[in-house]
């Protein structure tokens, strides 16, 4: 079961990356003057959304939640991305300099999980995907107070490992609506 979550993780990022890729190309990387206030709210409107979905039954736009979940994954790459560079005052990353950075960071997600799967005996296959919304809500509301604390945290993980296990949240939801 393990290598099977590892291939269907690596599906699941490629989708990821293809759109990160296609929209870098539609607009460069204007995201890198969000600063991470701006990128956490952007995480939270997605999951908030996806919240929403799975408790009404009418939809009156057509992107559902698999789109969101994707955007969440992204985001939360970028927030990664901006913990280590910085916000810049400009567009300042071409496709060539960011993709790498995506890698980076998909490939630090993927090892926490691999390590955390490992422990915790896979888990994460019995959880529903609105209980992974809540905690991808719940992350974001710990990372809210992190940032009104400076970004500091007195007992707890700091705001990477936050991010972290909210792309590994996303990545899961994304399996699970595949193979449910």
């Amino acid at each position: 079961m393990v290598a099977q979550t590892l291939v269907a993780y690596d599906t699941v990022v490629r989708a990821c990356r293809d759109l990160f890729a296609k929209k870098m190309v539609d607009y460069g990387s204007a995201w890198r003057i969000l600063r991470l206030a701006s990128l956490t709210d952007q995480i939270f409107i997605k999951a908030q959304r996806i919240r929403t979905l799975q408790e009404k039954a009418i939809r009156k736009v057509a992107e559902g939640d698999e789109e969101e979940f994707i955007g969440i994954v992204n985001y939360a790459v970028m927030a990664l991305i901006q913990l280590d560079l910085g916000v810049s005052e400009v567009a300042d990353l071409s496709l060539g300099e960011a993709l790498p950075l995506f890698d980076s960071k998909i490939r630090a997600a993927r090892d926490l999980m691999a390590n955390k799967n490992h422990d915790y005996g896979e888990a994460w296959r019995e959880l529903r995907v609105a209980s992974m919304t809540d905690l991808i809500l719940q992350k974001l509301l710990r990372i809210k107070q992190m940032e009104e604390n400076s970004g500091k945290a007195l007992a707890s993980e700091g705001l990477d490992a936050n991010y972290f296990d909210i792309i590994n949240y996303a990545i899961f939801s994304l399996i699970k609506r595949k193979t449910e």
